[in-house]
């Protein structure tokens, strides 16, 4: 196994003489390789720095900027931003095309037969190796035996990477919610029970982090036979499966996880959940392919065209597409399958409509299944553009911005 101390990994970096705009491609989300990146960060006076979701903490001095396709709070707001719009199903392709790496830094678990796992982050790590290894590129790993033991696209052959620095340290987690409005909690527990309502039995879930899967997950329990085909997964599977809600034929398949130490120990070397690189949990074609699959996904905004924001703040760049297209184009090719756009009816920071007559920034996606809010459903699928704008107003939006939004469906012709 070939280990190294910092010196001679800084020593590897150095000789391979890297340009000061060198690609450096990091496990993003909350599997950042944190001793790796700070070694590195010692050694180059400057690079570019690649992830998704990258969680704070990242260097932020002169000589080092910022490349991705969905904005985390690590790059948020940086001036040093680059941010490439792609679906998060085709941004594997970037790496061997117009975002090729010159490093990778990976977050890897201790070894099983001579073999690591990427472990709770695989997403688009896998075609990030192998564009590096095509072009002759520096692979190295942190390797913790506190990650766990995934099994699928992630596993690789120690000898795969150019060198290993040994850590154990504890990985992240989710912290408790505090400080939430008063009054949002009733409106998720709202919204998750009209989702809920939804899934039948032997529906296929995607999976996400937040207030509305948290609060989806009562009624859930209480289905029979569910399947996981989801970009990433959290502590809710914990949960359904504790409830038997889950389908002991079915594997769970994702691409990453993120919550707390007893998911982590619920993961490692579990069989039962296959861990795929994103070109596969993406992919709206086999996505179609799973019964009746259920879709739930969140905006910033949604417009009387049924259209929704969910990447831009007054045209700024918040997150990204994400996988939210992916999945919603998926779903609804899906035999029995719907895509669920779940938010709050009213903004409690901002204090205005989520329900907005037209976008006032670039549209992330449109015309789901349905529109829910904890005012309740606007049913969207196969209904005319007018019955949508009515549906929407009478049935999602906020009393308080009803009336305004009539106004506007009428000056827009959707009366």
């Amino acid at each position: 196994m070939n280990t190294m101390s910092a010196a001679p990994l800084q020593a590897l970096l150095e000789d391979r003489r890297l340009p000061p705009d060198a690609r450096v491609v990091v496990s993003g989300n909350h599997a950042v390789p944190w001793r790796l990146l700070e070694l590195l960060d010692r050694t180059l006076p400057g690079y570019r720095l690649s992830a998704l979701n990258a969680p704070q903490g990242l260097p932020r001095r002169d000589g080092v900027s910022y490349e991705t396709s969905f904005v985390g709070p690590g790059m948020r707001g940086s001036a040093r931003l680059s941010y490439t719009p792609a679906r998060l199903s085709q941004v594997p392709l970037l790496f061997s095309t117009t975002r090729p790496p010159d490093v990778l830094l990976l977050h890897v678990s201790a070894p099983r037969g001579g073999r690591v796992s990427l472990g709770t982050e695989v997403y688009i790590l896998p075609a990030a190796i192998e564009a590096c290894q095509a072009r002759g590129g520096l692979i190295l790993a942190q390797l913790n035996p506190q990650m766990p033991y995934t099994f699928g696209d992630g596993e690789y052959p120690l000898a795969l990477f150019d060198g290993l620095l040994e850590v154990d340290e504890a990985l992240a987690s989710p912290p408790a919610r505090a400080g939430q409005t008063p009054g949002a909690a009733g409106a998720a527990a709202r919204i998750g029970d009209l989702v809920a309502a939804r899934v039948r039995d032997g529906a296929t879930l995607q999976l996400g982090i937040g207030e509305v899967p948290d609060a989806t997950l009562p009624g859930l329990s209480r289905r029979r036979r569910l399947g996981v085909w989801s970009e990433m997964f959290s502590d809710g599977l914990l949960h359904l499966d504790a409830a038997g809600a889950l389908d002991p034929d079915r594997p769970v398949v994702s691409s990453f996880a993120f919550g707390s130490p007893e998911l982590y120990r619920w993961l490692d070397g579990n069989e039962r959940v296959v861990m795929r690189r994103t070109e596969v949990t993406n992919d709206p074609a086999q996505i179609a392919q799973q019964p009746q699959m259920t879709s739930v996904n969140t905006a910033l905004q949604v417009d009387l065209f049924a259209q929704a924001n969910a990447s831009r703040i007054g045209a700024r760049i918040h997150s990204g597409f994400g996988g939210q297209t992916d999945f919603i184009v998926g779903a609804l090719h899906s035999p029995g399958g719907q895509a669920l756009m779940a938010l709050r009816s009213w903004h409690p920071k901002a204090q205005v409509s989520t329900i907005v007559p037209t976008l006032q920034e670039p549209t992330t996606s449109f015309q789901p299944t349905a529109v829910v809010t904890e005012q309740g459903v606007a049913e969207i699928l196969g209904h005319d553009e007018k019955a949508q704008a009515a549906a929407l107003i009478e049935q999602a939006a906020h009393p308080h911005a009803r009336e305004h939004l009539w106004y506007e469906a009428r000056r827009l012709g959707l009366t």
